[in-house]
């Protein structure tokens, strides 16, 4: 007998999450529905759940649709198989599978030209209710034009857990084109900060360095292989920059605090000709003076957004034990725990936390 309901988080408004009972996806043709492994509680979500006006806000109503299953930072299982979607998407029932984030149109300018994870459509699960629901929840329907990949059926759950995340690190670092001789400044030791230093470091700069306020955080940068994590309260994080790089500045300074500060400071912070790379979701405006990046320093300033054609390289370098989860993940909770789960992320005493659907 087919299940008819799961348990699941669902999105109501801001600060309107509530666990409830759901209908159970259903699988179309070339669609596949999985059993949730597990899923991350993201930054973005935080600040979803708090009402921030990227999400709430927009000359076209809200960007987020209620009632909708929020969850991005998913894995699972197949479970199900629509007609042709083994074909389709190169799987099979009990595969261990993920998505990546976005469901792009395949049809726009940017998803014909291959920039598909700019697709003016823009569905990201776990935003849009119906079939972009997301992974907070037993299970999970992928459409068909999910980008779908395979996830090595011994990588443990962890790893798998931040596929996402790493991912999106993986393009930010990227976008910096780090180079041998460069000195990198990483703001912000979050978990995708900390991602970010532990990829950045396999490019071998000539200086790491992190910037976060919190010791632990600080103390998981080295251990990734920074060369040098400052605190921004202790003294003058700018200065300490500038003297180790001869007064110059660092040459990449990549942004992923969230909070205005980081994007002031790192203008102060890098040097000339430098490439500035911005990859946080904010919760509030930005506000600084323009003159810097043309008239006194030229900068690159560079976008990151999602983790476009890095989940295959997410996949490998998790495998080979080049980026580990270890220090990343440090909560797991059930669904039912959905409120504690919150706050738990919410405070500085998690770096990741993830939900694990109970059977």
């Amino acid at each position: 007998m087919k299940l008819q309901e799961m348990t699941a988080v669902m999105c109501h408004g801001p600060r309107d999450y509530r666990v409830e009972r759901a209908a159970m996806p259903k699988a179309g043709p070339h669609e596949i529905v999985i059993r949730i492994g597990a899923c991350g509680i993201c930054a973005s979500d935080c600040k979803c759940w708090q009402g921030a006006s990227m999400f709430w806000e927009g000359p076209d109503g809200p960007y987020v649709k209620t009632p909708v299953i929020p969850g991005h930072e998913f894995f699972g299982y197949v479970h199900e198989l629509g007609e042709g979607a083994g074909e389709h998407f190169g799987v099979a029932l009990g595969d261990k599978v993920i998505a990546e984030q976005i469901l792009p149109c395949n049809r726009c300018r940017y998803c014909t030209s291959g920039s598909y994870w700019m697709c003016e459509r823009h569905y990201i699960y776990g935003f849009q209710k119906g079939f972009t629901d997301g992974g907070m929840a037993q299970f999970m329907r992928l459409a068909s034009t999910a980008r779908v990949h395979k996830i090595p059926q011994d990588l443990p759950l962890e790893a798998c857990a931040i596929i996402e995340p790493l991912a999106c690190a993986i393009h930010t670092v990227n976008r910096g084109t780090i180079e041998l001789a460069d000195t990198v400044v990483i703001a912000g030791a979050g978990p995708l900060g900390l991602l970010m230093t532990q990829v950045a470091r396999l490019k071998t700069p000539k200086k790491l360095v992190v910037v976060d306020p919190l010791p632990a955080r600080r103390d998981l940068a080295l251990r990734y292989g920074a060369d040098v994590a400052i605190d921004p309260r202790d003294g003058d994080a700018i200065q300490q920059v500038m003297g180790l790089t001869d007064g110059y500045g660092c040459d990449v300074y990549i942004e992923t605090t969230g909070a205005p500060v980081g994007v002031r400071q790192g203008l102060q912070m890098i040097r000339k000709l430098g490439r500035f790379v911005e990859f946080s979701v904010f919760g509030e405006e930005t506000t600084v003076d323009w003159s810097i990046i043309g008239d006194r320093k030229e900068l690159d300033v560079r976008g990151a957004h999602l983790g476009p054609y890095c989940y295959p390289i997410a996949i490998d370098l998790l495998s080979r034990g080049l980026v580990t989860s270890d220090g990343i993940v440090t909560h797991r909770y059930a669904l039912e725990q959905w409120d504690e789960a919150l706050a738990m992320a919410l405070s500085p005493d998690s770096v990741k936390v993830i939900l694990i659907p109970s059977d």
